[in-house]
């Protein structure tokens, strides 16, 4: 009995530090958002923010806060929980630190079909159709990967680096849409492109919000698989784990997940590369808690990127996936030198 409480222990520190951790990540992000609706093109005072969430028809600065600023921070950290999220899970699946949506063509897929929706059918038809083109395009592209990677067996090593020709080939055919396209159409697609969540509104946050509360918990359900994921193919097959059942579930919620967020915030590379590592690094490698933990720390990062595509070079409004970019890709040389070492 008393080796069993010693046993107990460090299992019990551990769920205190995880809870302590998202109890502070949960903090940052809204002490970070509150930073984020003080600042702009017109600065406020924090207590005046507040007076404008709590009676904005009172306020003089109540239409700033409300449909401009909140509804473009919300959808920053819908954002980037969905490709964080959609990261662990996915490196979870090929167990490669390398995998994310991004990098093994996903995304790439998802661009090339919302970029095909924006230049040829978004005039005739409703902007309501671009998630589920980008979720088509995102799906499709993740079939052709692993098709393609697949033999007697699908090595992580060998997803990846199909995932990159792919990824490659997805953007040479979104940059010759973008081309062959109307000027007007061109410009937008190509906005759209650099990953921004210029004037975000609540429809977008509706629109996203659900794929996110569908395809988060059942990731979280299926948390206990993707342990035992880890521990390789024929480990988990003996603990009596269905694992192509298992990896195809897990991948549909990875594919609906980045392609929800592609849809409404554009092409926003390397969230889901960096955020998970961050997580575990904090927490460890139990997915229950890798996930959730994942979410936030994402959606810190597209947050803080939109932020100074906001406020560091006024009056311009840069893209936030400029920011993003600047984190992740040194992010991925150094992780590739790490493996190669």
């Amino acid at each position: 009995m008393r080796g069993s409480g010693r046993n107990s222990y460090p299992a019990q520190h551990a769920k205190q530090r995880a809870l302590y951790i998202l109890l502070s990540l949960g903090a940052l992000l809204l002490a970070s958002a509150w930073l984020s609706l003080s600042l702009g093109s017109y600065p406020t005072h924090p207590l005046k923010v507040l007076d404008a969430l709590v009676a904005p028809a009172s306020s003089d600065i109540g239409f700033i806060i409300w449909e401009l600023r909140l509804p473009r921070i919300v959808l920053a950290v819908l954002v980037g929980a969905a490709l964080a999220s959609a990261g662990a899970i996915l490196q979870g699946i090929v167990r490669n630190p390398l995998a994310s949506p991004d990098v093994i063509g996903i995304t790439g897929g998802a661009s090339v079909a919302a970029v095909l929706f924006l230049v040829s059918l978004s005039t005739t038809l409703s902007m309501l159709w671009l998630p589920v083109a980008a979720i088509l395009g995102a799906f499709a592209a993740a079939l052709v990967v692993f098709a393609l990677a697949w033999r007697k067996g699908m090595t992580p090593t060998r997803l990846v680096l199909v995932g990159v020709g792919i990824s490659a080939a997805m953007g040479a055919v979104t940059t010759l849409l973008i081309v062959l396209s109307d000027d007007t159409l061109a410009m937008n697609a190509y906005v759209w492109l650099t990953g921004s969540i210029y004037a975000a509104q609540w429809g977008d946050i509706q629109g996203l919000l659900p794929w996110l509360v569908l395809f988060i918990p059942l990731a979280l359900l299926y948390s206990r698989h993707m342990d035992t994921l880890s521990l390789g193919d024929d480990t988990a097959t003996g603990l009596g784990v269905n694992v192509t059942t298992s990896r195809l579930l897990m991948m549909i919620c990875s594919v609906a997940l980045a392609g929800s967020a592609v849809a409404f915030a554009g092409g926003l590379s390397f969230v889901g590369l960096v955020a998970p590592h961050i997580a575990r690094r904090l927490i460890g490698r139990g997915f229950a808690l890798l996930l959730p933990v994942s979410a936030l720390v994402g959606g810190l990062i597209v947050l803080y990127a939109d932020l100074l595509g906001r406020v560091a070079f006024l009056p311009r409004d840069l893209p936030a996936g400029i920011f993003v970019s600047g984190i992740g890709a040194p992010f991925f040389v150094y992780l590739l030198y790490r493996i190669r070492q």
